[in-house]
């Protein structure tokens, strides 16, 4: 996903991020080791900063 300029990753759960800013990677293989093609997975996040937008950019892979 990507977030704004001025915002930031303050916490995450159920997942491991790379980045905190900017384009950010989050991945979640330490919790539930491997997701099957087309399974779900759930993780949470907030983000701080302003603009006050919804990241943009979200991709599930």
């Amino acid at each position: 996903m990507t977030l704004a300029v001025g915002q930031s990753i303050s916490s995450l759960w159920n997942a491991v991020n790379t980045g905190t800013s900017g384009s950010v990677t989050v991945r979640n293989a330490p919790w539930s080791a491997t997701t099957a093609p087309n399974g779900t997975t759930t993780f949470g996040f907030t983000a701080t900063g302003s603009p006050t937008t919804a990241p943009g950019n979200l991709t599930c892979a």
